[in-house]
């Protein structure tokens, strides 16, 4: 698991900028998503919670970085949004039982596989019927060491694997391909990457 606190300390800047994902952006445009409430798998320094919540969204967001949770809370305060924000671990984390979301969001969520799976797992099932599962991150069939992402291929997303976990959804949208990236000092440029787009069912 990479140390986020030493990332994000070392930084004065936003590692990945100030606006949300354009994945997220592309996602929300869409006319079947309006979600009401949504969990942020993995926030980093908030600029995808803060987008959501300056859109009327109820959101929380899970990170393990104490260090980059402050600067999120920092954010939220300066656009004038609330957030709840929780410093835990994904690996071990899960929503109190009752809660129920109408969007998860897992977006570049960089960890052990193992750890992204439970994570995702325990996501989906705080998800609402009908609510959506949203997943972006660095593909594994880009794994040749000279591009964006993280070089262990543990912590690269694998989009087969990412459908199996959520045998039962509709998916909406599945993608591996090239996109390029223009997201603070360290998504920038052309990148192999994962996204998709998943409904649970109803009933």
């Amino acid at each position: 698991m990479p140390n986020w606190d030493k990332r994000y300390g070392e930084s004065d800047e936003r590692l990945f900028g100030a606006e949300p994902s354009q994945y997220l952006r592309q996602v929300m445009a869409r006319s079947d998503v309006s979600p009401a409430s949504a969990l942020m798998l993995g926030d980093g320094d908030g600029r995808n919670g803060t987008w959501l919540a300056s859109r009327g969204v109820r959101v929380t967001a899970v990170d393990i970085s104490a260090v980059a949770t402050e600067r999120a809370l920092r954010h939220d305060r300066a656009a004038g949004v609330d957030v709840t924000r929780i410093v835990a671990d994904l690996a071990d984390w899960s929503a109190p039982a009752g809660t129920a979301f109408d969007a998860v969001f897992m977006l570049y969520l960089q960890c052990e596989a193992r750890v992204r799976l439970d994570a995702l797992a325990r996501g989906a099932a705080a998800l609402a019927p009908g609510g959506l599962f949203v997943a972006e991150g660095f593909s594994r069939a880009g794994a040749t060491g000279n591009g964006l992402g993280p070089k262990d291929p543990d912590h690269l997303y694998d989009l087969a694997t990412l459908s199996d976990a959520l045998a039962g959804f509709r998916r909406i949208e599945a993608f591996d391909g090239i996109a390029w990236l223009d997201e603070g000092t360290r998504h920038q440029g052309e990148a192999r990457v994962v996204r998709l787009v998943a409904r649970k069912p109803a009933t």
